[in-house]
Order: structure tokens, then C-alpha cells, then sequence
């Protein structure tokens, strides 16, 4: 279907960035709910920043796993990119790379919901 070194370099790519954007969103997770990003800058910056980087960062993850399943330099099937097993292209890695989209379906699917949850379900708490 599609031929071509351009969706190759925009798979590896993306996965590059990916992995510097994802870390930075945890990141800024981690420092503006421990409390600490009010000295520096404000915290609705902060969390203002956090949520676009994952928004970002989400938007490239369904760009890497489309520029994967649609090359056909390699052979991965849609499903593939949804469950963690059965990959036959280095199927740890994949398996790897699946669960990563699944998880970050889950947290943009629990954000989009948390107004009706209870506050102790959203931050992992029974409290």
C-alpha cells in the first residue's frame, strides 16, 4: 500500500520524540501535584503545560502506531498496536509499545471523565 523511507524515518521519529515527551509529561505530573511548582511559576502554568504535552504527546502516539500498522516494511496488523501479545516483529517491544497505547487510552479516558468520578478514584486513593 504505502512504499517508501518516508513513513519509516516518521515511525522512528515519532517514537524518539515520544519518548522525551512522555517522560516530560510524567514529570510535570509528578511536580505539580506534590505542590512545588507554585515558587518558580505559578501552578495552573504548570498544569496547564502538563496537559498540553500529553495532549501532544497522545496525538503523536496515534501517529506512530498509524505510520506502523500502514508501512509495509514491516507487517503489523491494527490489532497488533492494541493488544500486547501476539506480535510477531519483535514482540516484546511491541507488546511494550501496545500497552503503552492502551494505558494512555485509559488516562485520556479517565481525564475526560473525571468530573464524575469520585476524587479518591481519580488520584488513586480510597480516601
Amino acid at each position: 500500500m504505502f512504499e517508501g523511507p518516508l513513513l519509516w524515518f516518521l515511525n522512528r521519529g515519532t517514537g524518539i520524540v515520544l519518548l522525551v515527551l512522555m517522560t516530560l509529561t510524567v514529570c510535570l505530573g509528578i511536580v505539580t501535584t506534590q505542590g512545588r511548582a507554585g515558587r518558580v511559576v505559578p501552578s495552573f502554568v504548570g498544569q496547564h503545560f502538563h496537559r498540553n504535552v500529553g495532549l501532544l504527546s497522545v496525538v503523536l502516539l496515534g501517529v506512530h502506531a498509524a505510520s506502523a500498522v500502514v508501512d509495509t516494511y514491516v507487517d503489523i496488523r491494527w490489532w497488533q498496536a492494541l493488544v500486547p501479545w501476539g506480535g510477531t516483529y519483535k514482540p516484546v517491544w511491541l507488546g511494550l509499545g501496545a500497552l503503552a497505547l492502551d494505558l494512555s487510552i485509559a488516562v485520556v479516558v479517565t481525564s475526560l471523565l473525571r468530573e464524575r468520578l469520585r476524587p479518591g478514584w481519580w488520584r488513586g486513593s480510597t480516601c
